[in-house]
């Protein structure tokens, strides 16, 4: 902890502010949407196809819209776009406290939704500028925080939902609200650069995509969000296997993110930095990517209660999630360093609402598959298979990360500068001794 402490002081104001803001969003939002379902389909009564139609309206408000986010940043500068998803999570957290019809909530969750994809890539295009060429320990430390938010979110969401879902709604408003304050007072403004208001929206969408690499280096690293997202879908469906479905279920996935969480939070700089010292910004990705792999490999040997009980089910299934959580601590930090450095320092936020997007896409659609394949294999007795099939995905995205690494494709682009601000980092400049991290959305 005293590491923590001591690089998070090592950095200036707005690199500061950023990271508590990023902690704040996070405990606001997990405060209340893991009991967001629970809430619509109880005491609502809706039914379940509108539950999942409100869950999957949010997540596509924010999915779909990182692209337009990242654009509106580069083009308004960042902190306008930060204030504007802080006041955006006010207004839908405070809308759902207070409505009940279908509509409204409809409303209420585009409006979170869209909020997430207006200040995401301006904080992570804010926090790259802020931090120069420390941009890697910047995006560890502010994981670190990430993975606090997550940790303490849910733990007060349901403290106050035991009193009253709109008490928890209102207490994730009073949050944003907070928060928006805070920036308007406390966050600097930063300068985009010059060049983002003088060619159109059409155009700065073409270079991005049009940026070969960058394009090539998204689409491998569909496959780390696939398998870091299946804490949150094969893992539980696992605990619930685990346990035969009953009350322990809950305490078990519990369980899971606390392991997850806590491994994020205690090794993330021990792990940047000695990747970084191992070998350098290119091949973390890879070496991260394959941990991430090697992590369903306890639950490919003992792949339920059935094999050695359900002791060893339950330990091999938190064994998995913190692997995959040393495996995601060691892809994030250089993953957004990677971003900055092939966007060669021009539309950063749009590079990021650009990546976002495509990564978004490729969750939904791995995690239809998933879930597929998942109950597909489980009544063909052949259980097993899920795990392994997740382990070849990601070594078959390590060996596409590998093969962009040694062709030379995850380096910046040349740059003449013109775009650039004076007092803006090299692009793909990298830390000197303990260079540093990032986190994901």
């Amino acid at each position: 902890m005293t590491t923590v402490v001591r690089s998070f002081r090592s950095f200036d104001r707005p690199a500061q502010i950023l990271m508590v803001n990023q902690f704040s969003i996070n405990v606001g939002f997990y405060m209340l949407m893991p009991y967001l379902a629970g809430y619509l389909a109880g005491p609502l009564g809706l039914a379940a196809w509108a539950v999942g139609l409100v869950l999957g309206v949010r997540n596509f408000s924010q999915q779909g819209m990182f692209l337009l986010g990242g654009t509106l940043a580069d083009r308004l500068g960042y902190k306008p776009l930060i204030v504007a998803g802080c006041l955006l999570r006010v207004a839908g957290f405070g809308l759902l406290a207070v409505v009940e019809s279908l509509p409204a909530i409809l409303i209420a969750s585009v409006a979170t939704g869209f909020a997430g994809a207006l200040f995401n890539p301006a904080v992570r295009a804010y926090l790259a500028a802020d931090a120069g060429p420390r941009r890697v320990e910047a995006f560890a430390v502010f994981n670190i925080f990430y993975q606090a938010g997550i940790l303490l979110g849910p733990l007060v969401g349901l403290a106050l939902t035991m009193l009253d879902f709109r008490t928890t709604a209102l207490a994730a408003a009073a949050v944003f609200a907070v928060l928006t304050v805070m920036q308007i007072w406390a966050l600097p403004a930063h300068r985009t650069a010059p060049t983002a208001g003088a060619r159109s929206v059409v155009d700065d969408w073409r270079s991005v995509v049009s940026n070969r690499p960058f394009v090539l280096f998204a689409l491998a690293m569909i496959g780390s969000y696939v398998l870091s997202f299946q804490v949150y879908l094969a893992l539980p469906l696992q605990a619930a296997d685990i346990v035969g479905g009953e009350k322990f279920d809950t305490a078990l996935v519990t369980a899971l993110f606390v392991v997850s969480g806590l491994v994020a939070i205690a090794g993330q700089l021990r792990i940047t930095a000695w990747c970084t010292r191992r070998w350098g910004s290119g091949l973390p990705l890879v070496v991260g990517m394959l941990i991430m792999s090697g992590a369903f490999v306890p639950l490919a040997v003992i792949s339920g209660p059935d094999t050695l009980g359900t002791a060893a089910a339950g330990g091999a299934l938190l064994l998995t999630a913190a692997v995959l959580a040393v495996g995601t601590a060691a892809v994030f930090p250089f993953e957004m360093d990677t971003v900055v450095a092939l966007a060669g320092g021009r539309l950063v936020a749009t590079h990021y609402g650009f990546y976002n997007t495509v990564v978004g896409v490729g969750i939904l659609l791995g995690n239809l598959g998933t879930g597929a394949v998942f109950g597909a294999l489980t009544d063909a007795g052949l259980h097993s298979l899920i795990w392994v099939m997740l382990t070849v995905l990601g070594v078959g995205c390590a060996a596409a990360l590998l093969v962009l690494h040694r062709s030379g494709r995850l380096v910046p682009p040349p740059t003449d500068g013109a775009d650039l601000e004076p007092d803006d980092p090299v692009p793909g400049g990298d830390a000197a001794g303990d260079d540093g991290v990032t986190s994901r959305t």
